[in-house]
This record gives structure tokens, sequence and C-alpha cells, in this order.
């Protein structure tokens, strides 16, 4: 995630880090060289000319502008959601600390669900990106909720079930009165309801026939635009092909980048920070030293 104050006008014409241009260099060049080939043989080259002008472009061009408007602003609510669901983690999990803090008549014990909890957005977290998780638990967790946790391939589930197990059994030992435990386990299911929508994002991407026709459209129509153009404008045909190729290669980018929120690219959720920033918030509660600020990446880039 980008994360850096909004510069000056002229300034934020020039930015790089945050932006997809990098990502779309080779395409902006290959497209600029073709444009200015065209501008330069067309018509010349076996005293041939492509027949075309601007008006088909225009068509093409406003049914492509709503494809890409339909694609990036699915992507975008994809993106949303996620965030939406973690600003969930957060709240839920404060407030089930919050409950194991005033509703059990002492503090005795409570540290091992708490430590689940900040457990569980961890490992929910590398769930989301694939990446392995028992550096977090093990720093986290006793080596027999560790060695439980070692064979199993829905960690954070897991994590919410030993969480209600540990309720259970303060339930059956008589330190929580059942309607008590009917009010924490409120919580537990919304956090439970979090997770799953995590993982349905994560787990259904836009249909990839949505991707295919507009990136073939998009090269399609960027390959044929200078010989739609050079008879009109002329020497300025690769630099109008230039910014329209900029627009389109770049909004096809952003909106691919962003329809997987959990990921690592630049514009992607900052998991790291967020995880970090639950874990410093529930251990504030509890009273305990706050870990260390998670890093701030390079180039105003959060991840």
């Amino acid at each position: 995630m980008i994360v850096r104050p909004r510069p000056h006008w002229l300034r934020m014409l020039f930015v790089w880090h945050g932006s997809v241009l990098s990502s779309i260099v080779p395409q902006l060049l290959w497209t600029t060289g073709f444009a200015v080939l065209v501008t330069v043989l067309h018509g010349r080259l076996f005293q041939w000319k492509v027949p075309l002008n601007f008006v088909p472009f225009s068509l093409i061009g406003l049914t492509l502008a709503i494809f890409l408007g339909f694609r990036n602003g699915t992507s975008y609510a994809r993106y949303w959601e996620a965030r939406t669901l973690w600003g969930t983690l957060l709240n839920e999990t404060r407030t089930l600390v919050r409950q194991l803090i005033t509703l059990l008549p002492s503090r005795e014990g409570i540290e091992l669900p708490v430590a689940r909890l900040i457990a569980f957005v961890h490992a929910l977290r590398h769930q989301l990106r694939g990446t392995d998780a028992a550096a977090d638990l093990a720093r986290l967790l006793p080596e027999e909720d560790c060695s439980r946790l070692r064979s199993v391939r829905f960690k954070p589930a897991v994590l919410l079930l030993m969480v209600g197990e540990w309720l259970q059994a303060q339930r059956l030992q008589g330190r929580l009165a059942p309607e008590l435990a009917q009010a924490i386990e409120l919580p537990l299911g919304r956090l439970t309801e979090a997770l799953g929508g995590c993982e349905r994002i994560a787990g259904t991407p836009i249909p990839f026939t949505y991707a295919v026709i507009i990136h073939r459209t998009i090269y399609l129509y960027c390959v044929l635009l200078p010989f739609g153009l050079v008879d009109a404008i002329g020497a300025m045909t690769p630099v109008v092909v230039a910014f329209i190729a900029y627009t389109f290669f770049a909004l096809e980018a952003l909106g691919a980048e962003i329809e997987e929120p959990f990921g690592m690219e630049p514009n992607d959720l900052a998991l790291d920070a967020m995880s970090h920033t639950i874990e410093a918030s529930v251990r504030e509660m509890m009273g305990e030293t706050l870990p260390a600020p998670s890093a701030k990446g390079v180039g105003y880039v959060q991840t």
C-alpha cells in the first residue's frame, strides 16, 4: 500500500514510486516505436496506405473505456471489501479481548486465548499470501499449540476453534457463566465471518475472460491507432499514441494489481502493517510491552 503525503501538482506529474508506470514501460516503448515507424513509412513503403481514419477508433475507444471502467470498478470493490474485512478483524479482536478482561473474574489464564487471537491475525495474513506462518506462530504460541497447527491446512480457522475450546473449558470450570460465554461467542463468530470473507476474495478471482477481452482489445487498438491518426496529425502521431496507450495500459495494470488485494504489489493492502497494528492494540489492552513497529517499507510502500 502506498502511504505518502500528496505531493505538489507539478511533482505529481513525475511521481515514479506508487505509479504503475514501471510495469508498463516496455509496452509504451514498443507502442511508441511502432507509431514512429508508421509515421515515417506510411504511404512511402510500397506506396501503400492502410485505409483507416479516426472514426472507428472513437467507437472502439468508447467501448474499451466502458470495459475498463467495469473491470477497475470491480477490482476496487474487491480491494475495499478486503480492507473492510480487516477493519472488522481489528474491531472484533479488540471487543473479544475487552470481554475476556472485563467479564472473567480475573485475568488469570487469559494470556493464552489472547495470544491465539494475535496468532490468528498473523496466520490469516500468511494464508492469504501463501507464506509460511511458522515463525510468527512459534513467537506467539506455546509448543503444544504449534505442534497441533503444524499439520493443519487452515490455521486461522483452527486458532479460532482453540479460542472457543478455551471458552468452553472456562464455562465447564464455572469461571464463566453460560450467558457471558454466549456473549463472548458473538465477536468470535464475526471473526469467523471475516475469515470466510477474506478466503472468498482470495479464492474467487474476476473471471479470466474479462482480462483476456480487455487485454486483446487494448493491444489491437494501440497497434492500429497510428494508422488512423497519421494522415490527420502527421508527426504528432507518436505523441498522441503514447499518451493514449499510457492511459489504457495503466488502467489495465492498475485493475490487475488491486484485483488481488492481499498480494505484495505496491498498491495491495499493507497486511504486515495491519497485523502488527492489531497485535500492538491487543498487547496495549493487556498492559504488555508493545512490539516494535513494522517497517515503513521502501519508497512509501507498506507491505
